[in-house]
């Protein structure tokens, strides 16, 4: 059996296509796999690059204060979830470092 990729549609980690092929492969032998796993990584990457394109259009479209308004609402709720968190949980993070 021969399997062709285009290199534009794919990350290009061959150990993670590797992986990938494994993990979604179905029962039914190898060649199923290989026949399956294209088109599993391909939907993979389709929704990752629509997912980053999103991602880009809504940075785009955020004023500079909306930004700032933004970072500095996330700094503060950053600072609340640090206050509420359990003495053991302080205590595992600052020996951890």
């Amino acid at each position: 059996m021969e399997v062709q990729f285009r290199s534009d549609q794919f990350t290009s980690d061959p150990e993670a296509l590797d992986f990938f092929t494994v993990a979604t492969a179905q029962p039914g032998g190898g060649d199923d796999a290989v026949r399956q796993a294209p088109a599993a990584w391909e939907d993979r990457e389709r929704r990752r690059i629509e997912f980053r394109s999103s991602l880009m259009n809504a940075r785009a479209s955020v004023t500079p204060v909306e930004a700032r308004e933004i970072m500095q609402q996330s700094t503060q709720r950053t600072a609340e979830i640090r206050e509420r968190r359990p003495a053991h949980v302080v205590a595992e993070l600052a020996s951890a470092h």
